[in-house]
């Protein structure tokens, strides 16, 4: 896996002031948003402070704490080992820098332009550097920062033209956090930005339709560095602004106050003490961490640990339960209220209410869900497995107050409050629960090290959001989502199902080296207005063909994060069970198999958008489109039960190869939105489940 940057041994010590400075910057940072929050309702506010209101100033202070606190964070991790990745890197980083020097500046920026970039670039190659020339950068980064918030009032008005020491400042500025991307992601999103800026740049010497009128790189740093709604500063990365963070501090705290274990808990205690229970278990302990975070391969990674004697202990081989962990880990990303980061993107790209969004989701989780019990309940009743291996949790009752704050937050949301307030209200209340119960009342310090962590857990997807504004921002300059929309529509003949497939297979591979949120970002910019046009030509209404196209893209950028080659929930696994990533990323995708089909249908007819209930009611109202809902849901369930069978090698008995295909097919039948499909799936699949005891089969293989 050369394209990953790689750890190797290195147990230099890290100095004491580092740490505490590395926790001092993150809580002032978590801090500094809660007080935003706060602001409004202050006595002070009426007077106006501007550097605390305007967009422009918060989004820039949002940027640089998170490269501030990125870098002090990268300078106290392992050195990494060169490779291939960390080469093209630093390869494509060399003309950004030869653009640079082009400009017409003044000596000493161009010094410090090219000591910055020397700093962000050099450890990709000699990675021996990379704690001293980090902590160099974390210097570097107050000097765009303290030059922005004094020219905040005219920096925005000269970006077409933009002065000597803007160009100087926004070229440093964008380098760090094409280095952080480095650092914290790995090279495949920094290099797919510095793609974009050579396209930008350069993309007039390209023949045919993808060529560009070029744009130079002065008026290119200018507006990703001096625009509000672009660059670097963009729409996007108010999005991690104004819902990420609180997201990630409401996960960190509820983690460092001790209700995680609780969780973990009471979803024991509500599965029951059948063989299936450690299964099941893993499924509705994702969906309860899923409540409050929304980090897939984090979750994996707990319910993997506190699961794991379990599993082991009633005789799951490693493989098949780090296979389930890992896609109900994943679940996190669309379980409602959090979701993922994707969520809030879509808030702001569709221009529609947070709300809707979770009420979209509900459909997805519910049948995500299903497919993990179902391949359960079939791979213990094929191995046989029996007994008790859960254990008594003791009285757990009480704790399901840790839900209240969630009732909290969808109520406000429902009230219309901002998502902000509702969040950062319900992390109050978890902190008002611990200290009020008596079983728990943590030290006072466990607040702080959850506000810290939780800032410290946004650092990388903050990294991903404002690499993603970049390409965003590069991508409208020249055109090429109408170009990329055409070309799509001409390859798929103007057929919805080859062009659905198509877009699927592009999400999945940009998946496998990009964070979900950067796939669905490119996606949606480069092949909705493609898939909304063709899904309005099949006779899909237009707000229906929005919503369910951008679900879609939604759904496929989630089902990257367990598709090997490159699974993080896999990898989070594997690094609990000890097996093989890649095979357990093998095994993941096959317990997930009913995913990839679910998604594939939300928008080739219209019915099949009732699986996201919105789109629905939107065209035809609640009374009318209900019992459309209720059928799209039953034959959904009927299809993830099929395909769970048949991926598990067994119904009332144990399937032949031949069997299972046939079952398998029998689902994806149901999961399609063609009622006559449907009946026919249904008898087939019925057999195997009502008149198919007979003699025991050899097993599929």
């Amino acid at each position: 896996m050369d394209h990953l940057t790689e750890v190797h041994d290195d147990t230099r010590p890290v100095a004491p002031w580092l740490r505490h400075l590395t926790y001092a910057v993150l809580l002032i940072a978590a801090l500094y948003h809660l007080y935003l929050v706060a602001h409004p309702f202050m006595p002070w506010s009426a007077s106006g402070i501007a550097v605390l209101e305007l967009t422009q100033v918060q989004r820039a202070t949002h940027v640089f704490f998170i490269v501030l606190a990125g870098y002090l964070l990268s300078a106290q991790a392992h050195g990494r080992k060169f490779t291939s990745g960390a080469g093209v890197f630093a390869v494509l980083m060399i003309p950004f820098l030869y653009e640079f020097l082009r400009l017409d500046l003044p000596l000493p920026a161009k010094i410090l332009g090219s000591l910055a970039w020397l700093a962000i670039t050099l450890p990709a190659v000699v990675p021996k550097l990379q704690r001293y020339l980090d902590l160099l950068v974390a210097v570097f980064a107050i000097a765009p920062y303290v030059y922005l918030i004094t020219q905040y009032e005219t920096l925005i008005y000269r970006a077409v033209l933009p002065e000597p020491w803007d160009l100087a400042m926004g070229f440093g500025l964008t380098a760090a956090v094409l280095g952080l991307a480095f650092r914290m992601l790995g090279p495949v999103l920094p290099s797919l930005v510095l793609v974009f800026t050579l396209y930008n740049v350069h993309g007039s010497s390209l023949p045919g339709a993808f060529s560009t009128a070029g744009m130079p790189l002065d008026m290119l740093v200018g507006k990703l560095y001096s625009e509000t709604e672009a660059g670097l500063f963009g729409i996007i990365t108010g999005v991690s602004l104004k819902y990420l963070v609180y997201f990630t501090i409401l996960g960190s705290v509820i983690t460092a106050l001790g209700f995680g274990p609780i969780i973990a808990r009471l979803a024991l205690r509500a599965v029951g003490r059948s063989p299936m229970a450690p299964g099941r278990a893993v499924g509705l302990m994702s969906v309860f961490m899923g409540f409050f975070s929304g980090s897939g391969a984090a979750d994996t990674q707990f319910v993997a640990t506190v699961t794991k004697p379990m599993m082991e202990k009633s005789g799951y081989d490693r493989l098949t339960a780090a296979g389930l962990t890992a896609t109900a880990g994943s679940i996190a990303l669309i379980t409602p209220p959090v979701l993922g980061s994707i969520a809030f993107v879509m808030v702001e790209v569709l221009n529609i209410d947070y709300l809707s969004i979770t009420i979209m989701a509900l459909g997805p989780c519910i049948l995500y869900l299903a497919g993990v019990w179902f391949y359960n309940e079939f791979h213990v009743r094929r191995q046989g497995m029996k007994g008790d291996v859960m254990g008594h949790q003791g009285k757990v009752a009480r704790y399901t107050y840790v839900f209240l704050p969630l009732v909290l937050i969808m109520g406000m949301l429902y009230l219309g409050y901002n998502v902000s307030l509702s969040v950062t209200i319900a992390t109050l209340a978890f902190i008002a629960l611990a200290f009020l119960d008596p079983t728990l009342r943590p030290p006072l310090r466990r607040v702080f090290d959850g506000l810290a962590s939780g800032f410290a857990h946004l650092v990388p997807i903050g990294a991903a959001v404002v690499c993603a504004n970049i390409i965003m921002t590069l991508m409208v300059l020249t055109g090429l989502p109408s170009k990329v929309s055409q070309f799509l529509t001409l390859v798929s003949n103007e057929n919805l199902l080859i062009a659905t497939l198509l877009a699927a297979g592009f999400s999945l591979i940009l998946g496998m080296g990009v964070p979900p949120i950067a796939t669905y970002v490119l996606t949606s910019a480069l092949l909705a207005p493609a898939l909304v046009a063709l899904a309005v030509n099949n006779g899909i209404p237009e707000v229906a063909a929005l919503l369910s196209t951008h679900m879609f893209l939604f759904y496929y950028a989630v089902l990257a994060d367990v598709t090997p080659p490159v699974a993080l929930s896999a990898f989070a696994a594997s690094s609990v069970y000890g097996t093989d990533p890649i095979k357990t990323g093998v095994a993941t995708a096959r317990v997930a198999l009913p995913k990839y089909f679910l998604g594939m249908f939300f928008i080739l007819a219209y019915p099949a958008t009732a699986i996201l209930i919105v789109p629905v009611v939107a065209h035809q109202g609640l009374a009318a489109a209900l019992p459309l809902i209720i059928y799209r849901f039953a034959a959904s369930i009927l299809g993830v039960l099929f395909m769970s069978a048949a991926t598990a090698g067994y119904a009332r008995r144990e399937l032949q190869r031949w069997e299972s295909w046939l079952l398998g097919i029998a689902g994806v039948a149901l999961l399609s939105p063609y009622w006559t499909l449907n009946a026919l799936a249904f008898v087939v699949g019925a057999y195997f489940f009502l008149f198919g005891r007979g003699r025991q089969t050899a097993p599929a293989a």
